[in-house]
């Protein structure tokens, strides 16, 4: 056993040495019988492969008095089988140095795989029973949740937990984003096994699925081994991705929370665009010359560089099958938290203005695509991308075509995207730290 896991670790080093300056390997589709989308990128490099199945069945399909239903049903089936105990199976995985597991965000339930291709099939078949015959252990759901709670009652105490789960309770008050994947204490405690089956019965289905597959095999290799253990597994989901609405638009409004800490962290938020958003490559290279850059964003130079008011601040968005949170994020003392937020609020209101130069944005993209090979660099981050290629429905050539993507996008694109969402009165505030300090603070600006 020592020796494989050796070997595994030893391949994906090799791997990720590996250039990506050649063109990207095509991804191949093809369907099983029973419904199941599989999308392959070929890598003959060095004997392994990752899988990675995705359905729609996320923390947004939680009911929302039992959030965190979906994590609990993705570490129940990770842990333990109907024909293997917790112990069992776990020595069974080990055996083969199977790395198996499953987890969800919010739009997706996923169950990824890596395993040496000469474990394939031991692999595959633990894939399946992992799948298709669940445990349903009540004293390990017991464990599980308990242990749930004790995590949900220690992230009162991280300020960057206290200021996602402010966040999300105001951006997607009464949408199905609006809780955190892993639920609360409150959620968490409401949920009974009952939960779970539910879940599983109507989410769990191939039709609407898709398994995203990278490594040393072929299609032809493939569709017998996957075909032959998943023929059983029939239906179609209750709901699918795209039965949601957007999120209704939130815009200056402020949450505080209190905590007991000298520090203070800051979140700017608003909605951002959605995966499918056609002017999704703009706003990416925008993400990226505001805060998304390290060291050669905007937010950056400005706020850290030339003022030394943070340790750091960076910017995201989240696309998802509707807008996602689009978000600002910054750290410091609290008496100088004030004073940081306004040059953040400077500097948006800056860029929405059309202040950003051409310079600044070829920077951005060449950061972009030099970094895209650090992207690609091994068999999961790859199945990783193919899977959300998949589940979005974005077309095959994405990875492909990205850096072209990126390289197209205009300076006078990037403006408008800046114009569409860096005014600072569109953006609403969160606020974790003393509350000696709140008052202090510079109010949001309106």
């Amino acid at each position: 056993m020592m020796i494989r896991g050796y070997v595994i670790a030893l391949c994906l080093s090799l791997f990720s040495g590996v250039s990506i300056a050649q063109a990207v390997p095509a991804i191949e589709e093809a369907k099983l019988d029973n419904g199941v989308r599989v999308l392959l990128m070929e890598a003959h490099n060095v004997p392994m492969l990752a899988m990675k199945l995705v359905m729609p069945a996320g923390s947004r399909f939680d009911a929302p008095e039992k959030a965190g239903t979906a994590s609990l049903l993705a570490g129940m089936l990770s842990d333990h089988t109907a024909k293997h105990d917790f112990t069992a199976w776990a020595d069974l995985l080990d055996a083969d140095a199977i790395h198996l597991g499953a987890s969800a965000g919010r739009d997706d339930f996923n169950v990824s795989l890596t395993v040496l291709k000469d474990a394939l099939e031991p692999g595959l078949d633990a894939f399946a029973e992992l799948l298709l015959q669940p445990g349903w252990n009540q004293k390990r759901f017991a464990i599980m949740k308990q242990d749930s709670i004790a995590s949900a009652q220690k992230e009162k105490e991280e300020p960057g937990a206290q200021a996602s789960q402010a966040g999300v309770d105001l951006l997607f008050a009464g949408h199905p984003y609006g809780h955190r994947p892993g639920g609360s204490m409150q959620t968490l405690a409401r949920i009974e096994m009952t939960d779970l089956k539910q879940l599983y019965r109507t989410q769990i289905k191939p039709e609407g699925a898709v398994l995203a597959v990278s490594g040393d095999i072929t299609m032809r290799e493939l569709l017998p081994l996957l075909n032959a253990r998943l023929s059983s597994w029939k239906g179609k989901a209750t709901k699918g991705l795209h039965d949601i609405d957007s999120p209704k638009v939130v815009a200056g409004q402020e949450r505080d929370v209190t905590l007991p800490t000298t520090q203070m962290l800051v979140q700017l938020l608003r909605l951002g665009p959605s995966r499918s958003d056609a002017d999704f490559f703009p706003a990416f290279v925008l993400n990226h010359v505001l805060g998304g850059g390290g060291f050669g964003s905007r937010l950056m130079e400005e706020v850290r560089e030339k003022r030394g008011l943070v340790y750091g601040v960076y910017s995201y968005f989240m696309p998802l099958a509707v807008e996602g949170p689009f978000v600002i994020t910054l750290q410091t003392r609290a008496d100088q938290a004030g004073e940081a937020e306004q040059v953040v609020r400077d500097v948006i209101a800056s860029m929405a203005a059309g202040k950003i130069s051409a310079k600044q944005l070829k920077a951005s993209k060449e950061n972009l695509i030099g970094s895209f090979a650090q992207r690609m660099d091994s068999n999961r981050e790859r199945v990783g991308l193919i899977a959300m290629i998949g589940l979005y429905g974005l077309p095959l050539n994405y990875l492909s075509a990205w850096t072209e993507q990126v390289e197209r996008v205009s300076l006078q694109q990037v403006k408008a995207q800046a114009e569409r969402y860096l005014k600072p009165e569109q953006w609403n505030r969160v606020r974790v730290g003393p509350a000696s300090a709140f008052q202090a603070v510079a109010p949001a600006a309106h």
